[in-house]
């Protein structure tokens, strides 16, 4: 905080006294915490055992076979059955607050899933059409969705601000080229694409990735071409022109640098496109190959399956929760970085 100038600080200020942005930027700080370390939170390993006067680790180590145990089987512990076999004993098993991965089949005998939410069972959430844990799934998805988003937003950010910055500085037959290569490329049909490529190899992140930022990009160049012609234009960059500096200096060390509010305002209303973009993908079965958690997965499965309320439920509650907060952060960082509040005449 001491190295920020005071102008930044007045904004970060601002920023915190706008309660609603504040908190919902508190609320998705703790989702991406849990999400980013879900293994800790929800998992069918154990978090620690203790066995013969031995501690173990399974959570990020590779497979502990029962045998360890004295279980008397090579494959993976069951941890959820270890924790029971070591009641009333000196050995004991710490299991995450949810102690299912997203890909485990939890099935009963005389029933068939979808099962609804049981505390007694730690389905907070119930499962899915094939006994999967929704609260596991609904986390493991949501930290998917998150990657995707920023590393998209990254792209679009890194291609649309280059190129827009350059239209709005050289203008001229540069900027006109530019203008009629986007307006073809905008009215290029993004699902079908995505069509066309899902029935030729299976999607997978990367492949997602960049057919998403192959046409989002647009949509800031437009922005950063119309700023950078108002900036262009004031004295701080004709004084630079006249010292001397070269067209890249000035674009990246003084013009973005000068349009970072709006950079900033419209990073949170695009990492929730990315969220509904990936969602909606894999909701029409388009997105990423299952098993991977999926949030349009689940969706797709709780419209197949309206009696299993709880699936659909989860998820639509997720998708608000997170949507409402990243839009309350956005408005927030609008009004906070708004020129009108912060000049650099103050």
């Amino acid at each position: 905080m001491i190295f920020m100038n005071p102008a930044t600080l007045k904004k970060i200020k601002r920023f915190r006294s706008i309660k609603r942005g504040f908190w919902s930027f508190v609320i998705l700080f703790i989702m991406i915490f849990v999400s980013f370390f879900a293994e800790v939170f929800i998992n069918s390993r154990a978090i620690m055992v203790y066995y013969n006067g031995e501690l173990y680790f399974p959570t990020y180590r590779q497979m502990i076979p029962g045998s360890v145990f004295g279980l008397g089987y090579e494959y993976e512990t069951n941890y959820r059955d270890l924790k029971i076999k070591f009641e009333n004993t000196s050995n004991f098993v710490v299991m995450p607050p949810v102690p299912y991965n997203p890909y485990e089949n939890d099935l009963k005998f005389n029933s068939y899933p979808p099962f609804p939410p049981s505390f007694k069972e730690n389905h907070f959430l119930g499962t899915d059409n094939v006994g999967r844990d929704i609260f596991a799934r609904l986390v493991y998805g949501f930290r998917t969705a998150i990657i995707f988003s920023f590393v998209l937003l990254l792209l679009n950010y890194t291609i649309g601000i280059t190129i827009g910055c350059s239209m709005g500085y050289f203008g001229g037959k540069f900027d006109l080229i530019f203008q009629r290569i986007i307006e073809i490329w905008s009215n290029v049909p993004f699902l079908y694409v995505i069509i066309i490529i899902a029935s030729i190899v299976i999607p997978n992140f990367l492949i997602l990735i960049l057919i998403m930022a192959f046409f989002g990009w647009i949509g800031i160049t437009w922005v950063m071409r119309t700023m950078t012609y108002k900036e262009k234009e004031k004295e701080y960059v004709l004084a630079m022109r006249t010292l001397g500096a070269s067209h890249a200096r000035i674009i990246f060390k003084h013009i973005i640098p000068n349009t970072i509010s709006v950079i900033v305002t419209y990073a949170p209303f695009a990492i929730s496109g990315g969220i509904v973009a990936l969602t909606s993908l894999d909701y029409l079965g388009f997105g990423l190959p299952a098993p991977t958690p999926s949030w349009g997965e689940l969706l797709s499965q709780g419209w197949q399956n309206m009696e299993a309320w709880w699936i659909v439920a989860s998820v639509v509650a997720a998708l608000v929760v997170t949507l409402m907060t990243v839009t309350f952060i956005g408005e927030g960082i609008r009004e906070a970085f708004d020129p009108k509040l912060h000049t650099i005449y103050e």
